[in-house]
């Protein structure tokens, strides 16, 4: 069969699904390719795959020449999922070839049901482990982890071992759950090669024991703000002032505050004006308080 794919949201970070689909058809002896309107109306796709992650993004524009059309990805549905037999193939590099990175899950699903997050709607709310490294890393040098809340899942420390074992570069995308950080685990964390670590705090919830658990990481591992940053979730439910507070307070103890706002294009000119500082590490060096912050206009 001849099988087109399709990448909504443009090339600017491979799709996963997009690649297991590829390596399925290929490994069937059929020929996958990124979609091509002048080679569909010569030739008509049997199939062809529309991915798309983000609501946001507008569909597909083109004509469309295939015998079947599918769509899929969050966002289309949150529901949708790949067959066990193409999620569990290895994905096909190359598609996006200008990306050397190995790209995948170890576990999916997350305990913490944040508002904010489709994780727990779309994965479940029990992170559990869905793939041994193996099943998507074939010796590349750097690998992308985009699990939710690897932590969580029983499997963590055989997890962890597999990804210290692999000597690769690792980067933990989505961030760790600092809530569930425990001596053991910092070890393991400290013998992954990684460029920069991050953790997140999102709302008021939990603030005391995350603050404790920072500076538990803090003190057993020495790491400052050159290879840990937390994120600052803002415009959802928290007040300005605690966001500001939640900049001061993580950078007291040493570490990188990033600040994420929700729902940007909503939102007020002051988080625009509050990311500027806090994410321009030059001024944010050199500017230390908010207050004084003045943004050049233009």
């Amino acid at each position: 069969m001849k099988i087109g794919l399709i990448d909504v949201d443009g090339h600017n970070f491979p799709n996963l699904p997009l690649m297991k689909i590829s390596a399925f058809y290929k490994g069937h002896g059929d020929t996958a390719e990124f979609y091509d309107p002048l080679e569909g109306q010569c030739a008509p796709y049997d199939k062809v795959y529309i991915s798309k992650v983000f609501t946001f993004t507008a569909d597909y524009q083109y004509p469309i020449y295939a015998d079947e059309i599918i769509s899929g990805g969050t966002g289309y549905d949150i529901s949708e999922k790949l067959p066990p037999d193409m999620e569990s193939v290895m994905p096909d590099y190359s598609l996006y070839p200008r990306y050397s990175e190995a790209y995948g899950f170890l576990t999916r699903g997350c305990p913490r049901q944040c508002k904010f997050c489709i994780v727990g709607q779309k994965e479940g709310v029990v992170s559990r482990k869905v793939s041994d490294l193996s099943g998507f890393w074939n010796g590349q040098k750097s690998i992308k982890l985009l699990d939710p809340n690897l932590l969580a899942c029983r499997d963590r420390i055989s997890l962890l071992e597999q990804l210290i074992d692999s000597q690769s570069w690792i980067d933990f995308t989505q961030g760790l759950d600092i809530r569930l950080m425990t001596e053991e685990i910092t070890d393991l964390i400290m013998k992954c090669k990684k460029k920069m670590i991050h953790f997140a705090w999102d709302s008021e919830k939990d603030s005391a024991l995350i603050c404790e658990k920072l500076r538990a990481f803090k003190k057993q591992t020495g790491i400052d703000r050159r290879k840990a940053g937390v994120y600052v979730l803002t415009n959802f439910n928290t007040s300005f002032a605690f966001d500001l507070y939640r900049v001061y307070e993580i950078r007291s103890m040493g570490f990188d505050p990033y600040i994420m706002i929700y729902d940007k294009e909503k939102a007020d000119r002051q988080y625009i004006r509050l990311q500027r500082w806090v994410n321009g590490k030059r001024i944010f060096r050199t500017c230390e308080r908010f207050e004084d912050y003045k943004p050049k206009i233009g």
